[in-house]
């Protein structure tokens, strides 16, 4: 497949002009430009994305769920179906090795079919029903239905660190097609070749499926200039984003400051907190010291789950650990950052906490000359009392970049996480003996993270009916909802009740003899 530099939309492809400026890939490694030189989306290209959408709306969303389910499987064969074109480009663009792109192919893939199994299922819809009462006293009750019925189109974000798990035909855009939700991505500026090998994809997918053409666009615009004009669109239902905690905050305010209010599900920032419980500690510090910088490190840091704070109570187990996980941190080799603007912003957030009062550096990676966007691996130390009173400490680095804080009690824990802000992610290491602190931990971790993992890592993220990859502000904007697994569908549907619906109007989903064999409740039993 060769690549053209375009935007899709709908069902064509179409170029623009480049003359004041486009946007070009950057090898991380090498440094080098990568063409094709792609267009900047501007009004015209906007206006017609949103009213394709906009047209497509109803009859998308009228679909039979199967044929929905189809369009998803078609397009996750033809991502497969890309084979190496597509793995070599996104190695180029985003410096990633072989294998982690391939596992998040596979990923990406898996949503997509995930979501065909979540339509076929029917589940998703929620239909509740009650049967008309015409002889209750004093009041009869008409009969009532609920079910779940689609926001409208989406505008979805792609992100810098997932490529394709994330980005074209990733979860958000997964769960807003499954929904019955036309899509229109605005590509990442940092792969806009991965994307569009696999926005080609998704598209020949929707012609070879007969779908609505408007139900899928992908457009290319940098800075906040194209992601603005998108939200504002009086046509876009719903937004689904992952980036920066700035970005996010002000596609919020964009959202809520228009005449209709829509929801924006923005994943942000988060330093996900592990904390090492005294005996786990004790028994096995330092395997926990070479496991904690495995995955600090993995993918260069560059995970919204990466464990950037640790925990634990003063002593000798601790000092262990410490030694051993700088110890690591000195043997790790550096890896490229996915963009320049990620290293600048890495390179500045190592020199907020180098300079901060009360906290020192444990160790640093091994150094490079050979990379163009290097990380170079960091830990730092500090006390609970100067985390506590210093807000710069719990900002997120991204990048493999963290701060192990030493506190005196149980208390100073819990003063440690009261005085944080929101995380995708909480873990706990701990034996059995450690089961009675553990228990007064859990709340305050129920009370800060979507996530809380027990003798884990968090980077890795399952895709299932039962994952939440969310949390509670600035992590995500909305604690509620999860962007990854299949309750995700849920963030683009709302309920609408029918009263005293005729038979004859009643969608499938509600007719009184179920032909589709939906899970339902009837009368307030299943």
């Amino acid at each position: 497949m060769t690549l053209e530099g375009h935007h899709l939309i709908g069902f064509t492809s179409q170029g623009g002009s480049t003359d004041g400026g486009g946007i070009s890939a950057i090898n991380p490694v090498s440094g080098e430009t990568l063409a094709p030189l792609y267009p900047m989306a501007g009004q015209t290209e906007v206006e017609r994305a949103c009213q394709l959408a906009e047209d497509a709306f109803l009859p998308y969303s009228r679909l039979p769920v199967a044929d929905r389910a189809a369009f998803l499987e078609a397009a996750a064969d033809n991502i497969d179906a890309i084979g190496d074109t597509l793995t070599e480009r996104a190695m180029a663009e985003t410096g990633l090795p072989k294998a982690r792109l391939e596992g998040e192919r596979g990923r990406t893939c898996g949503q997509l079919r995930l979501f065909a199994e979540v339509l076929r299922s029917g589940d998703y819809l929620g239909v509740r029903i009650e049967d008309a009462l015409p002889e209750r006293t004093p009041m009869p009750r008409p009969s009532l239905a609920q079910q779940q019925v689609p926001l409208g189109p989406v505008a979805v974000f792609g992100a810098s660190n997932f490529p394709l798990a994330f980005s074209v035909a990733g979860g958000d855009t997964a769960a807003a097609l499954a929904a019955g939700c036309p899509v229109i991505v605005k590509a990442h500026s940092a792969h806009p070749g991965t994307s569009e090998l696999v926005g080609r994809a998704v598209q020949q997918a929707a012609k070879s499926c007969s779908m609505p053409e408007g139900v899928f666009s992908l457009l290319y615009g940098s800075g906040s200039e194209l992601g603005q004009a998108l939200v504002k669109d009086p046509r876009i239902q719903a937004v689904g984003f992952t980036g920066s905690r700035n970005g996010g905050a002000a596609l919020l305010r964009t959202a809520q400051a228009r005449p209709q209010p829509i929801p924006v599900y923005a994943e942000m920032s988060s330093i996900n907190p592990v904390v090492l419980l005294p005996q786990q500690l004790e028994a096995n510090a330092e395997a926990l010291g070479d496991a904690f910088v495995a995955s600090l490190t993995m993918g260069a840091g560059q995970f919204c789950t990466n464990p950037g704070l640790i925990l634990a109570l003063s002593g000798t187990a601790l000092e262990r650990f410490v030694e051993q996980a700088g110890a690591a941190v000195r043997e790790a080799a550096p890896q490229p950052l996915l963009t320049p603007d990620i290293h600048t912003a890495y390179q500045q957030g190592v020199a907020q906490l180098t300079d901060q009062p009360d906290v020192s550096l444990v160790a640093k990676g091994k150094a490079t000359v050979h990379l163009a966007c290097p990380c170079q691996p960091h830990l730092f130390r500090t006390t609970a009392n100067t985390f506590i009173g210093n807000d710069a400490l719990h900002d997120e680095v991204f990048g493999a970049c963290a701060l192990v804080v030493e506190c005196d009690s149980v208390a100073q824990i819990q003063q440690v996480l009261t005085a944080m802000e929101g995380q995708l992610t909480a873990t706990m290491h701990l034996e059995e003996a450690d089961y009675a602190m553990a228990d007064q931990l859990l709340p305050l971790l129920e009370r800060r993270a979507g996530r809380i993992l027990f003798n884990g890592w968090p980077t890795g993220v399952e895709v299932c009916h039962s994952m939440v990859h969310g949390g509670p502000w600035p992590s995500t904007s909305d604690s509620r909802t999860t962007s990854v697994g299949s309750a995700s569908i849920q963030r683009f549907l709302r309920p609408v009740c029918y009263q005293a619906l005729p038979e004859a109007l009643a969608p499938d989903s509600l007719k009184a003899d179920n032909p589709l064999g939906l899970p339902r409740q009837v009368n307030g039993k299943r």
